[in-house]
């Protein structure tokens, strides 16, 4: 079993408050819009990181993390990009991948606002945990945590931090 922090468009912006969450599960994935390496850099001194570079990122960003990271974690397939879409409105750069290879989760950022919801047609589960960073529109800075036990999927958590 794993516990997962899920978390995206950080803009740079890294404090104690998300560093808390990090320490409290196994690994953390970030799902771009990672601003500066100082984010990921602070994340994984304590704990593994799977990240994606996103549209704001810097040629240092995109040097170190793929546009799209496809992983098993426990017998879970993962599919991690920024700029993805959600059912049915994929973006067309992933579209017709997701389509023929659908993972069991599909992991976006990009939007800045939280979405947990499944894909019947393709058989997935779509998340994005909206925006912990301060830069943009949202008020609520939110991230998601999860379980992945095997094959299943448990616990899911909304973590919600002040109005910006």
């Amino acid at each position: 079993m794993k516990k997962i922090l899920l978390l995206s468009d950080t803009h740079s912006y890294i404090d104690d408050a998300i560093l808390k969450h990090v320490k409290q599960v196994d690994e953390v994935w970030h799902a771009g819009d990672i601003g500066s390496l100082e984010v990921t850099d602070s994340i994984k001194k304590l704990k593994p990181l799977k990240a994606v570079y996103g549209n704001i990122d810097d040629t240092k960003a995109r040097t170190e993390f793929p546009l799209n990271n496809r992983f098993m974690c426990e017998d879970v397939d993962v599919w991690i990009t920024h700029i993805g879409g959600y059912p049915p409105k994929y973006n067309n750069k992933v579209k017709a991948a997701l389509v023929a290879n659908p993972p069991d989760i599909f992991i976006t950022g990009h939007s800045h606002i939280l979405k947990v919801m499944p894909d019947k047609k393709l058989d997935l589960l779509h998340m994005n945990p909206g925006a912990v960073g301060k830069h943009g529109f949202h008020k609520v800075r939110t991230m998601l945590r999860f379980k992945i036990d095997g094959k299943q999927i448990t616990d899911l958590e909304v973590i919600e931090f002040e109005t910006r």
